[in-house]
């Protein structure tokens, strides 16, 4: 699964020229998170077709940066978060984004991007 990387202006229309883009190509947002920092956005994007996914970027002229994701399943309660956070940075390995990407029952599901994909995935099998 990869996750998208997209800065913004911070100005109206930014993310409907992003979202239009994707639907041109028939991509469907899996998942979408996004900050505003100062007159910037980082919009992340997990699509359904990666593939599909950067060529409409890319055709659009909309620059990203593009990376693994490593899915997590915990359970929704207390601490969970604290563990992972520790056992990753045990292992030295710094986190570039966090998001969450489903709840069903009593299990969060998070998508992890981090600047060591191969050992964050060994770590948190």
């Amino acid at each position: 699964m990869k996750d998208f990387a997209i800065s913004l202006g911070h100005r109206a229309g930014e993310l409907a020229r992003v979202a239009g883009a994707l639907s041109r190509m028939q991509v469907n947002i899996k998942s979408v998170a996004g900050l505003t920092v100062g007159n910037q956005v980082l919009v992340r994007i997990i699509a359904d077709n990666p593939e599909a996914a950067r060529t409409a970027l890319r055709e659009s002229n909309i620059q990203f940066e593009e990376a693994e994701v490593i899915k997590v399943l915990l359970e929704n309660k207390a601490g969970e978060l604290a563990d992972v956070a520790a056992r990753l940075a045990k292992a030295g390995i710094n986190l570039l984004a966090i998001y969450l990407t489903g709840i069903e029952d009593d299990l969060v599901e998070l998508a992890i991007i981090a600047d060591d994909p191969k050992q964050a995935r060994k770590i948190l099998e």
